[in-house]
């Protein structure tokens, strides 16, 4: 009887161990869930088909699709418009099958061409049949270093043409000098030795002086002027070279828009560096046409050309130097046009299509420039 009694006993206390683990195993579930749901990184749980199980609030705003219409997808399913991204997630997700983990960096190109980095840690099997990825949008942190590495060549640059204008302008000087005085003694059969060797100096002295743009600060007079007088400035200065090589302007301003401030004969050597460029690259001649518009509290100013256009590989290298698409370029030309845009706050993007063209387009604000801050 006694012993009975000591089982109906503890008979309420086995209930109540059980219900105290079933409520802390729900806690617990509930708190996982809630870290889950709040991260601030995307999370995915994938079966071993790559199909999406299960994916919190961050990850769905980085992919701009709900969680109803992600599940059951496969990731690269949302890139098949490029084929690269879909090998390249389907290659992480493998690596991780296989070795039990993987981590990548993947460039996400989407529709409307504009790239974004992602970077994807992956673990397998944290359950049977259920493998956890996390990623993050790291695209700021890689345009961050791109940045500071331009700025570190910038530097380095700089240092250089200190050097250079040292070492190489003053026997430059001497050189042009006495390459003068010995114009009336050359032979009519030297002639041609002779223009080579002006012509050739005078590439030097351009590239030192491109050099030296980059390395010291320009003393910059801002002021109020009108963009449409500056480019058409620029086009008629342009227009000899552009009639040899059987190029014609087109030309689109909006008669209608505001002067901005800026420093006007820097944007005028931006203007001229695309423009010539422009006319170089279409040997066969046809049309560059220039459209000055405003969009909203910015200005923009575009110059397309019918060229054989850039490849996209090469695209993001424009604007550093000794990089260029010509063969007796050295493209500091370009450097310097975007460091003059970066100084009156604007940006330059680069669109082109191979055997069609391409297309500069400069934005510039509206607003006043503050010149101490450049």
């Amino acid at each position: 009887m006694e012993k009975q009694i000591k089982q109906e006993n503890a008979l309420p206390l086995e209930i109540s161990e059980k219900q105290k683990m079933e409520t802390d195993l729900q806690k617990s579930e509930q708190r996982y869930r809630r870290i889950f749901e709040d991260s601030i990184d995307g999370l995915i749980l994938w079966d071993n088909q790559h199909r999406i199980v299960d994916i919190n609030l961050a990850g769905e705003k980085m992919l701009s699709l709900p969680k109803e219409e992600l599940i059951g997808l496969r990731l690269y399913d949302l890139y098949t418009h490029h084929e690269s991204n879909t090998q390249e997630i389907i290659k992480h997700f493998e690596q991780a099958l296989i070795d039990g983990q993987s981590t990548s960096i993947i460039i996400v190109e989407k529709v409307d061409s504009k790239k974004t980095y992602f970077e994807y840690s992956s673990k397998a099997e944290i359950v049977e049949g259920l493998n956890f990825t996390v990623f993050k949008d790291i695209s700021e942190t890689i345009e961050m270093q791109e940045h500071l590495r331009k700025s570190d060549t910038l530097n380095v640059i700089g240092e250089l043409a200190a050097g250079i204008a040292h070492e190489i302008r003053n026997p430059m000087t001497a050189l042009k000098g006495f390459i003068q005085l010995l114009e009336g003694s050359i032979m009519k059969e030297h002639s041609m030795y002779y223009q080579v060797i002006t012509s050739e100096l005078q590439r030097i002295d351009s590239i030192i002086n491109e050099f030296l743009m980059l390395a010291k600060p320009q003393a910059t007079r801002y002021e109020e002027k009108e963009i449409n007088q500056i480019m058409k400035e620029t086009v008629d200065l342009l227009t000899a070279q552009a009639v040899l090589h059987n190029v014609q302007f087109v030309t689109n301003y909006d008669e209608q828009l505001p002067p901005i401030f800026c420093e006007p004969n820097q944007l005028k050597k931006v203007f001229i560096n695309l423009i010539k460029n422009a006319i170089e690259v279409m040997q066969e001649g046809g049309n560059i046409t220039i459209t000055i518009k405003k969009m909203a509290n910015r200005m923009s100013i575009s110059i397309e050309d019918e060229g054989m256009g850039i490849p996209k590989e090469i695209i993001n290298k424009l604007g550093e130097p000794f990089y260029t698409t010509k063969d007796q370029g050295t493209g500091l030309g370009l450097m310097v046009s975007f460091r003059i845009i970066a100084e009156h706050k604007g940006t330059i993007n680069v669109e082109s299509e191979e055997g069609k063209g391409t297309i500069f387009r400069i934005t510039l604000p509206l607003d006043d420039i503050n010149v101490n801050d450049t």
